[in-house]
This record gives structure tokens, C-alpha cells and sequence, in this order.
């Protein structure tokens, strides 16, 4: 029995949050990989060593003097190895990244020391061995993620050593330059690490017991989820669930390793567990409830357009020769509704309609703006009657007008459009219905 452990930045922020990190780690002998993030914020004003990364980075690209940003990233780390006692200077490796900055060496190459210098210090730390991800973790010539070739030099490396620590968030492209994940990658790293060393379990450390069935932002201390799925997490994720990067679910997923979701400051508590399948039912017929403001939809109207062949390539069509995604689109007979962002829409709309007339040929089209989308997400839908009459009953109670709704073949979420305005309000309707009928 193995464990990877990824340890988010707030749980890296100073040295305080190291010792908690060190005694969690140190009171469960199964955890032998650690993958660190870059230190976060100490305080609430604060500000990342990513975003210091960055922003010191950008002064350098600019050719102004950057030292004084540089000494204040060191000192950020220098609090912490003087936090915990460690004799270990940081001297050669700020040196190295002192000329490489000079040279411009990218602005990747920059905000992955935040977890390269971490990952030397939580290594020391531990008394682990340190590995870099630079060395392990690879990408193709078109930055993406080469699963093959790590999961065979990052698998063989992990045999060498029976503790270590491989800092997340980036790896190296063929000719050896820094490539970064998106923000929140240390999550891949660990999913990734996971995969490679065939572990058992990988629990990612936050600053959160897990994930809720809804955003705290909008309902006062929501239920949490005990276990959830991977394809419910990819709706949740998708629809703006932040407390795991979203791909950080592909590589596990495909060997079936659970992630636990666990509080780097409440280690007692359960956390969600991130699971293939189970036959464990969900406290509630929902898992998850989330959504996101900022949509514009499109409809399209035409007479028997349900008999057209190709009608749909060619609408869809308009949105591809001007860049923009779509993120659904629901049908009529004689109609078809194409949601899109809005802020990716609104300065190309002129040239989408345009398009759309010259290659469809619609009667009429009208576009609306300002909606938001909700996505009502649980394994337990799909075995209870009546789920979205309790849904439509709930939002038609709150008095709340639905612009879209549309449900896969799955049964395993509902979609819904209302508009911006509606959005908290249709929220806390449908979590009513669902989780406070039932406690």
C-alpha cells in the first residue's frame, strides 16, 4: 500500500503550514511521494510566489532591473527555512535563476520555481529524496502532455527511491525549456505521479474538508459530498467546481485510482473521495449543483430545418470560422438555440450572423445576452422518478423563468439556462428542494 500526496499552496504558505504538512505526512508511513505547490497567500492581502514569479519575470522581459522583486521571492522562502530550523541555502539556486531570467529563458520557465524551490525545501524538510519534475514529466513539440513517454522515465525513476518529492505544476519540453501546466497543475502533477508509481490511493491536501454540494459563496455552510465519481466531478469541474483542477482526473482515472480530497488544517475530517464507480448512494438524489454567469444565446429559425441535412454543420460552422466554441446547443423542429461565452461573442456577433445567413440560410435569428448556465449534476438522478419535475416546480416557485434545459443521455445532469440576474436565486431554489427538504 502506496500514497501520492499534493499539497496545495495554502497549505505551503509559510512555515507553520510546513509543520502540519510535515506531521501529516509523517503519521501515515504510506505516504512516500510528495508533490508540493508554490507557497500561497499567508494572509489575505498577501500575494502568491507564482504571481511574484510572474510579475518579477515580466520586469526582466522588459529589461528593467528585477533584483529587488528576486529578493523578495528569496526572502519568502528564506522565512520559511528559518521557520523550521533548517540549515540549507537557497544561494546557487537563485543565482542560476538570477541569469536565466537575464537570458529571458521564458515566463514558464519563471513561475515553475516557485515549486522547484519548494520542492528543495519540503525534500530537505522531510529528509525525502527531491526529483525534478523538469527531469520526469514531459511534453511534445506542441506542448502536450506526453503520457507515454513519462509514465515510462518518471515510472522507472520512482523505483529508485522508497521517498520523494517531485514539485508540480510543470515539466520539460523536447529541447529541455520549463512547460508548465495551466494554474492549478501541481493537481495534475500528483494525479500523474500517482499513475506512474501504481499507488493506491492519492490524496490532494487543501484548505477545504472536500468538495460541497454547492458554492459557499452562495449558501451558508452547504452540505459537503462524501463520494463522488469522475464523470459527476467532470460536470461539476466544468461548470466552475474549483477545488480540483479538472484534468487532473485523466490520468487516474485510467489506472482507477480514488483521489481524496483532504484539509491540509482539519486532517481528521473525511474529505470527498473521487472514485471510477460505486454502488454507495448519495445522501441526496443530487451530488453537486454548480453554474456560471456570462452566456449569450443564439437561435436560429427555419421552416423544416429538421429535414435539412447538414443544417447543424453549417450553423456550427459560422462559430468555427470565427474562433468561438460553443457549449450547447439545444433543437427544436424548426429551431436551434447555440450557446456561447458572451465576452468571446460580443465582438465578433456581426460576423457569426453574416455567417450564418450566408451558409444556412435561416428565416430569422435573435440573440440573447446576459444568461447564466446551472448544471444540477448526481448519479442518483437517474434511478428516482420525478427529478425534473422537483426542479422545474422549485425555480417556477422562486418566480424564475428557464431559458434552456438540456439533459444528456446519461441522466446524470440537467442543464439549465436562466438569466444572470436569476442566478443565486435559482441556486438556492434547487438546493432547498433537494438538500434541505431531506435533513
Amino acid at each position: 500500500m502506496s500514497k501520492v500526496v499534493k499539497f496545495g499552496g495554502s497549505s505551503l504558505a509559510s512555515a507553520e503550514q510546513f509543520k502540519k504538512v510535515g506531521n501529516i505526512i509523517r503519521a501515515d508511513k504510506e505516504r512516500v511521494h510528495v508533490v508540493p505547490s508554490a507557497p500561497g497567500k499567508r494572509y489575505k492581502e498577501d500575494t502568491k510566489v507564482t504571481d511574484m514569479l510572474y510579475a518579477c519575470y515580466a520586469l526582466a522581459d522588459k529589461g528593467e532591473d528585477f533584483s529587488k522583486a528576486l529578493a523578495d521571492i528569496k526572502a519568502r522562502y528564506q522565512e520559511i527555512i528559518d521557520g523550521l530550523g533548517l540549515s540549507l541555502s537557497l544561494d546557487s539556486e537563485f543565482e542560476v535563476i538570477e541569469a536565466n531570467f537575464k537570458a529571458k529563458a521564458g515566463s514558464d520557465y519563471a513561475a515553475s520555481r516557485g515549486e522547484f524551490l519548494n520542492g528543495i525545501i519540503m525534500a530537505n524538510y522531510l529528509g525525502y529524496d527531491f526529483i525534478d519534475a523538469a527531469t520526469v514529466i514531459f511534453f511534445d513539440e506542441n506542448g502536450n502532455f506526453d503520457q507515454a513517454k513519462t509514465d515510462k522515465v518518471l515510472g522507472a525513476e520512482l523505483k529508485k527511491h522508497t521517498h520523494t518529492v517531485v514539485p508540480g505544476f510543470y515539466g520539460s519540453l523536447p529541447d529541455g525549456k520549463v512547460k508548465t501546466f495551466s494554474r492549478g497543475g501541481s493537481d495534475i502533477t500528483g494525479s500523474i505521479v500517482a499513475r506512474a508509481a501504481k499507488v493506491n490511493v492519492y490524496e490532494n491536501w487543501t484548505d477545504v474538508s472536500g468538495f460541497l454540494i454547492v458554492d459557499p459563496r452562495i449558501i451558508d455552510d452547504p452540505e459537503g459530498i462524501e463520494v463522488i465519481t469522475y464523470t459527476e466531478l467532470r460536470e461539476l469541474s466544468y461548470m466552475g467546481a474549483t477545488v480540483l483542477h479538472e484534468d487532473a482526473i485523466f490520468p487516474v482515472r485510467q489506472e482507477g485510482i480514488p483521489i481524496n480530497i483532504k484539509n491540509t488544517n482539519a486532517p481528521e475530517d473525511a474529505g470527498t473521495w473521487i472514485v471510477e464507480s460505486t454502488c454507495q448512494k448519495s445522501k441526496y438524489i443530487i451530488t453537486g449543483i454548480a453554474g456560471k454567469k456570462g452566456f449569450c444565446s443564439i437561435n436560429i429559425e427555419k421552416d423544416k430545418m429538421n429535414s435539412e441535412i447538414g443544417f447543424g454543420r453549417k450553423v456550427l460552422q459560422a462559430f468555427e470560422e470565427n474562433g468561438i466554441s460553443f457549449e450547447h446547443v439545444p433543437s427544436g423542429i424548426d429551431t436551434m438555440t447555440v450557446f456561447v461565452h458572451q465576452d468571446e461573442f460580443l465582438h465578433k456577433e456581426q460576423n457569426v450572423v453574416a455567417a450564418i445567413h450566408r451558409l444556412a440560410n435561416p428565416d430569422k435569428i435573435d440573440i440573447e445576452a446576459d444568461l447564466a448556465l446551472i448544471a444540477v449534476v448526481g448519479r442518483g438522478m437517474k434511478s428516482t422518478r420525478g427529478t425534473a419535475a422537483r426542479l422545474f416546480s422549485a425555480l417556477a416557485h422562486a418566480n424564475i423563468n428557464i431559458k434552456m434545459i438540456d439533459q444528456g443521455s446519461s441522466e446524470l445532469n440537467i442543464i439549465l439556462g436562466v438569466e444572470n440576474k436569476d442566478f443565486e436565486t435559482a441556486i438556492k431554489a434547487i438546493y432547498d428542494i433537494f438538500v434541505l427538504t431531506r435533513l
